[in-house]
Order: structure tokens, then sequence, then C-alpha cells
């Protein structure tokens, strides 16, 4: 079923001792989605997806997949999950065939449908050539695509990859993430990573944790359009006084950053390239550059929790008493 709810996570929390891993956290997968799950290293993200996939008990809070609650019924609920943690768990001693073979069974794939699964799985992996390889000689690239076949053998609904490039030269990467966005066709994918341009590239829907929490929940359309600043990079051939410049349209502060460059800030959410361009034009101060500034996702990231600090330090402490 189309844009069928995949995963229900509701106030799930994880604590070790007086250590806070995981706090009240909220959202949904469903299928066809490709969930990006960013944040820093510590920052919570290995103990949500294990919460996840059933290998660690939540604190509190509860985890739902195709509608199966995952502590009352495991089994079923882990039947519709495949799940890449981030070290691959593939034995190096067997052939691509072999595990993979190993893991149908393991996963409950009928016996008479177990070769095709294998296949099937092979295929999506681009495996096809390694059938018959040990484990062990294949590049840490291939052994992660065995990773990935492991995790959707039995068709699963949901697919969890925890961190699946690190380590990863640029063309495996590569493939790394056409496969994910394949995967995102017919799964829902919740990709847990640090990097962020993996997010961007792979991802149509991003969560953000930071200590914990869920500081962001947002489309990556809606994140991209945060990387459009609210300044331009001017360049004249002309000798302009900064008086002048405050005078052009929209633009709210000047500040200059070589001799006939400038950086022009303007109110968000407009757009006055144009307005100004063509003021330029008509004082004939000759344009050379005109330039729409644009943030990077690190710093949006920086942003974000940052702003998630400042409100949580800036709110009163009730007294203990």
């Amino acid at each position: 079923m189309d844009n069928e709810k995949l995963i229900e996570v509701s106030h799930l929390s994880r604590h070790y001792g007086p250590i806070v891993a995981v706090n009240d956290i909220s959202f949904e997968v469903r299928r066809g989605e490709v969930l990006g799950f960013l944040g820093p290293n510590g920052a919570g993200k290995s103990s949500t997806m294990q919460m996840i996939t059933g290998n660690l008990a939540p604190s509190h809070g509860s985890v739902r997949i195709r509608g199966i609650d995952l502590l009352d019924q495991p089994k079923q609920a882990k039947a519709q999950i495949g799940y890449l943690p981030e070290q691959p768990p593939v034995y190096r001693e067997l052939t691509v065939d072999e595990y993979l073979t190993f893991c149908a069974r393991i996963n409950r794939v009928a016996k008479g449908d177990i070769a095709k699964a294998v296949q099937r799985a092979k295929a999506r992996c681009g495996l096809g050539a390694m059938a018959g390889r040990l484990i062990g000689n294949l590049s840490k690239g291939y052994q992660q695509r065995v990773g990935i076949a492991q995790a959707i053998i039995h068709s699963p609904a949901v697919v969890v990859l925890d961190e699946p490039t690190v380590g990863l030269d640029p063309i495996q990467i590569r493939e790394i993430r056409v496969l994910i966005r394949e995967l995102g066709e017919e799964h829902g994918v919740i990709l847990s990573t640090h990097i962020l341009p993996e997010v961007q590239m792979t991802c149509d829907h991003v969560q953000i944790i930071s200590k914990g929490q869920l500081v962001y929940n947002d489309s990556m359309a809606n994140l991209n359009s945060r990387t459009v600043a609210s300044s331009l990079l001017l360049g004249l051939a002309a000798q302009v006084e900064e008086s002048a410049l405050q005078g052009l349209p929209q633009v709210t502060r000047v500040e200059q950053l070589a001799p006939q460059r400038w950086r022009l800030h303007h109110a968000s959410g407009v757009q006055p390239a144009a307005q100004i361009a063509k003021a330029i034009h008509d004082k004939g101060w000759g344009l050379s550059e005109l330039t729409p500034e644009t943030k990077t996702l690190e710093q949006i990231f920086v942003e974000i929790t940052s702003a998630e600090e400042i409100t949580a330090t800036a709110e009163p402490v009730e007294d203990a008493a």
C-alpha cells in the first residue's frame, strides 16, 4: 500500500544509569520514504537504531512496525525489519552465496524460495560476480554490499542502515548512495549517519538528533531551502561610497570585503538581486559580480543545535524542593 505507515516511534527514551542517551523521541516512517537520522557521534543515533530494531530495550516509550508492537510481539515485528549495523554482521570465512543462503534461512524464507531470494538480493546489491568469493577477500565496499544484501534478503518492509558508508572510498560511497535511493522506492528506509552530504544526497526527509533529543524534523526540500542566506556578494568596476550602497533596493546592511567588493545583507524571504542589478546598471557603476550566498549544511546544523542548547539553558529550572 502506497504511503503505508511502517514505523511509529512514540516517546522513546533510553537511560544508562544517570546518563540519558535518548530522550523522548517520536517520529514516523512511511513506505517509499528515506529518512535521514542525522547527528554527531554520541548524539544517540545508534541507541535509537538498536531500539527500533529490537536489539536494545527502551527505558520508556514504544515502537510499532506496521502496527505491530515491538515489545509485545517481537518475532512478528522483527520479521518486518532488515538491519545493517555500523559493523556489517558478515562471516568472513563463508562465500557470498553461502552467507546469504544462511541469512535467508534464519530469516525464515521458505525453503523453495531461498535460491530466488539470494539471487534477487545479489542482483539488487551488485554482487552477481562475487557469488563464489570468500567475504573475507572482498573489499570493504563489497562487504558493505553483502551487509545490505542480508538486510533485504527476506524483503522486509523496513530497512535500517547505521552508518553504511563509513570507511568507504568516494566511488564506493556513490554506489551505496544509489543503492539506498533504490531501496527507498519499495521499502521504508532509515539512514543513520553523521555525514551531512549523505543525507542531502539520499534522503527525502531529515531528522536531527543532538544530545539525545530530536531538535529538527522536516522534509529535505525544506532543509535545503534554509541553505539560501540573506546576503549577496557584490563586485563593482567603479569606486562607490558605502553610503550609496545602503540605498540599493532591499539592502539592510553593507559589509566591505575588499576594494570594490562588498557583502550586501537583506531581509530573509526576499530575492532582491534583479532589482539591485537594475539599480547598478542605471547608475553606471559597472557590475562585475552579484552572487547570492548560500549556507552549508554544516552551518545549518550548528545553527539548529546551538539554538536548541541556548533554549534549554534559558529554560527556568524548578526548585527540587
